[in-house]
């Protein structure tokens, strides 16, 4: 279950996700963040004018 609304639809991240790089860990370094996660947090950065 998702805690926030989507800013986009999974046909919008169908597009976007392949322009993204893709997600590696490395030894004993911290979990990577979700892409779509990072991605929505920009999105909602631009839209409400955040700091």
């Amino acid at each position: 279950m998702s805690r926030f609304k989507s800013e986009l639809t999974d046909d919008q991240w169908k597009l976007i996700e392949p322009c993204l790089p893709e997600l590696k860990r490395g030894k004993g370094g911290p979990k990577p963040i979700d892409n779509r996660a990072c991605f929505e947090g920009t999105l909602w950065i631009l839209r409400s004018g955040a700091r």
